[in-house]
């Protein structure tokens, strides 16, 4: 499907740099009893607990990696992205005082649809988790409970509900390029097609 497209894209262009990927499954997820959303799959995907359409499988399991990862710093993205650089140039920019570091975007209307003609929908804090450069380590995310990542709204979980703000550092503009909404940074490091990947047919002339 259009998901598995743009990873195989993004796990070949971060495999140019001699670095790993590993994809996030939500079957596993819920397999494993971690993982335990109520969600309607008839039709558009809709989560019960946000009131609110899904638009990927990774929307809310992105935020068990720090469970996942277990300690160290570790870096969450979209799967419809582009490595211009080697992402470990971001870890030039960790500062182990901040639980997470984002590309902080503007508050902007985004528009009615995104990837895939999908609903798009406007909150706090809008696309800052699509690139996270997580510090597993720190003591504020382990407020981050198993009850919380399975109860609250999504909008509440990309909005880092349980962090304060001084503990949400910032990354440059070029580790989430959002292709076609702003232009293109100086030295992009990640590319990051939220309006979709080039190979659909109405993105075709999108950049790379």
């Amino acid at each position: 499907g259009r998901e598995q497209a743009a990873y195989d894209v993004a796990e070949r262009t971060a495999r140019q740099y001699n670095c790993h990927t590993y994809p996030l499954y939500e079957d596993r997820l819920r397999l494993s009893g971690m993982l335990t959303r109520v969600k309607d799959t008839r039709g558009q995907t809709w989560d019960f607990a946000s009131g609110a359409p899904q638009s990927t499988e990774f929307a809310n399991s992105r935020f068990f990696v720090p469970l996942l990862a277990h300690s160290g710093w570790c870096l969450f993205v979209d799967c419809d992205v582009v490595f211009l650089a080697d992402p470990r140039i971001l870890m030039q920019e960790a500062d182990d005082t901040k639980a997470v570091m984002v590309v902080k975007h503007k508050p902007r209307d985004w528009g009615g649809v995104k990837m895939d003609g999908q609903a798009q929908t406007n909150y706090k804090r809008k696309l800052w988790s699509s690139v996270m450069l997580w510090n597993v380590d720190h003591k504020a995310n382990r407020r981050l409970t198993l009850d919380m990542l399975n109860s609250w709204p999504g909008r509440d979980l990309h909005a880092f509900g349980w962090l304060a703000d001084e503990e949400i550092g910032e990354l440059p503009v070029g580790a989430n390029w959002l292709v076609g909404l702003q232009p293109k940074p100086e030295t992009p490091i990640i590319a990051h097609y939220t309006l979709g990947i080039p190979g659909m047919p109405d993105r075709r002339d999108t950049e790379y």
